[in-house]
């Protein structure tokens, strides 16, 4: 096996903002998107998203979320 192979990126974003309701995801203001970064795989995503849920934990409304990016990518690899 390659080393291209065994280190395959699999590519998550990290990004959140503030819902209008608790009860859906539609956030409040798009433009306020808060867009963490890209991350080369989910362990390094999920570290970046529990920072950043944790600082905004006093606001019940804001959410953090993490999408898959490489099953968007590449759905037959997913």
């Amino acid at each position: 096996m390659t080393e291209a192979t065994e280190n395959k990126q699999r590519l998550h974003l990290v990004f959140g903002g503030e819902l209008t309701t608790l009860g859906e995801v539609q956030f409040r203001d798009l433009s306020r998107l808060d867009i963490v970064g890209i991350y080369p795989d989910y362990a390094s995503a999920v570290t970046a998203w529990r920072s950043k849920a944790q600082l905004t934990v006093d606001n019940a409304h804001m959410r953090y979320f993490i999408v898959h990016m490489h099953r968007l990518l590449d759905p037959e690899e997913a």
